[in-house]
């Protein structure tokens, strides 16, 4: 299929320009202003919008099995969500069983990814050091998978000790990849929850408490000095509290390779969302929690300093009946929250139009350094020869996010009442055109697993 892409203003990290888009086979053929139209193109025009490169969200948990099912969110309606807020490309996880050999625990997450819309690779996890694991890190990396997830909470489950996170670390580092860090005093947190529950103190308001900054910021500080001991390139996921800023910052101006993300949750809500009844409460519950006002304004900061280099969302969504698993203990209520869907409306209406950010930087944290980071080189830029992933982004609709409209599969939104401005008018995805006018295609194919 042919499409030109005329009037709109092109808007990449690094420039923005006014020029149209020819587009073929798949890939931007060329870019130039006045392009003329002949007859077999399909034209699309985009005057008074932005066009920006397809959005990459670099952490997100699709039907991520936890004690009570699973989360709400397949990847058929996950990455349904995805596409209509303008992501066209997910990051997910392989978490392998104790033991697993982590090529077979790919291959199995590879099948049930089959049914998503978007593009999409993992990072894959050691849970564990056994037996040959060295030779399947090394296996997964020439297969195309070059990061590495490592949990240092949840030490009972998929946690790592500091003997065998070192490991990963010594490995994945001399294999040329990435260790991505979940970081978290997971010994201290957990004593932390048990001393609550212990006293009968089960409300959600205990889930912050339990999880203070300094457990994040502390965790943050001994992965990054492990990191730089086995010279491996460290990615902090989901950073929330301006404490662990300081150890990145003063990493990355060591030229050490650190790099950080966070989530709009960080950067919009504050822990007064623990305040109230257990229904209002528990949607707001997620590893790490939310921050204080203090702490978001650290993230923008961070954000428009180049800081912190890339914006995920953590997308996991539970309904509330899952929530209500911990009625009575909030130690099992299932950790999580959607927002895969509303993370580029989000940055752009409370971060571009509030000048905390600029579109370029917008374009550089949604999309571009996602690319880079995680060497998806076809992705992250409107350029020729890049694949045709290309969002016509309408800057003038109003809307009000609600769990009565949005389309991620729960019953509850934690941005619930947020008005935001601009919306993802069309989507196209390899060049097929896979939303039109906010509406999702009738004939949309399923996206590709991308080797990287």
């Amino acid at each position: 299929m042919e499409l030109l892409i005329k009037n709109g203003t092109i808007i990449n990290a690094d420039r923005t320009e006014k020029a149209d888009i020819f587009i073929k086979n798949g890939k931007i053929a060329f870019i130039r202003a006045n392009i003329d139209v002949h007859e077999n193109v399909n034209l699309i025009n985009a005057e008074g919008k932005f066009l920006i490169p397809g959005g990459i969200d670099p952490h997100v948990h699709m039907h991520l099995p936890v004690p009570g099912g699973f989360s709400s969110d397949d990847f058929y309606t996950g990455s349904r969500a995805a596409i209509l807020g303008g992501t066209t490309t997910l990051l997910d996880f392989v978490t392998p069983h104790k033991s697993q050999s982590l090529i077979e625990a790919l291959h199995q997450r590879k099948l049930e990814a089959e049914e998503s819309i978007t593009d999409y690779s993992f990072h894959v996890s050691p849970v564990d050091w056994h037996q040959g694991i060295e030779e399947e890190i090394a296996q997964c990396i020439e297969d195309g998978i070059s990061s590495f997830k490592v949990y240092l909470a949840y030490l009972d489950t998929i946690g790592l000790n500091q003997e065998v996170f070192e490991k990963v670390l010594k490995t994945v580092g001399r294999l040329g990849g990435m260790v991505t860090a979940h970081c978290e005093t997971g010994k201290e947190i957990e004593k932390k929850r048990t001393e609550y529950f212990n006293k009968g103190f089960t409300h959600p308001a205990y889930h912050p408490l339990s999880r203070p900054s300094e457990t994040e910021a502390n965790a943050v500080k001994s992965a990054i000095a492990l990191a730089g001991k086995y010279n491996c390139p460290i990615y902090i996921v989901h950073v929330s509290t301006k404490e662990s800023l300081k150890y990145i910052e003063q990493s990355k101006n060591a030229g050490q390779a650190v790099f950080a993300e966070t989530c709009p949750q960080y950067l919009l809500l504050e822990d007064s969302m623990y305040q109230g009844s257990f229904e209002h409460t528990s949607p707001y519950v997620m590893s790490p929690p939310l921050r204080k006002k203090e702490d978001n304004e650290a993230l923008w900061e961070a954000l428009n300093s180049g800081l912190i280099d890339t914006v995920g969302t953590d997308h996991c969504p539970f309904t509330l009946s899952q929530k209500n698993q911990g009625i009575d203990d909030f130690r099992k209520i299932p950790n999580g929250a959607g927002g895969v869907e509303h993370r580029l409306e989000l940055l752009y209406t409370c971060g571009v139009l509030t000048n905390k950010i600029s579109l370029n930087k917008w374009v550089e944290l949604c999309s571009t350094k996602p690319a880079e980071l995680l060497r998806l080189k076809s992705k992250g830029k409107i350029t020729v020869g890049m694949d045709a992933d290309i969002v016509i982004w309408d800057p003038e609709p109003e809307n009000v996010i609600s769990s009565q409209t949005h389309h991620q599969n729960t019953d509850i939104n934690i941005y619930e009442g947020f008005k935001t401005r601009g919306k993802a008018d069309t989507v196209i995805k390899n060049a097929r055109i896979f939303v039109e006018k906010g509406e999702l295609a009738t004939d949309v194919s399923n996206g590709s697993f991308l080797t990287r």
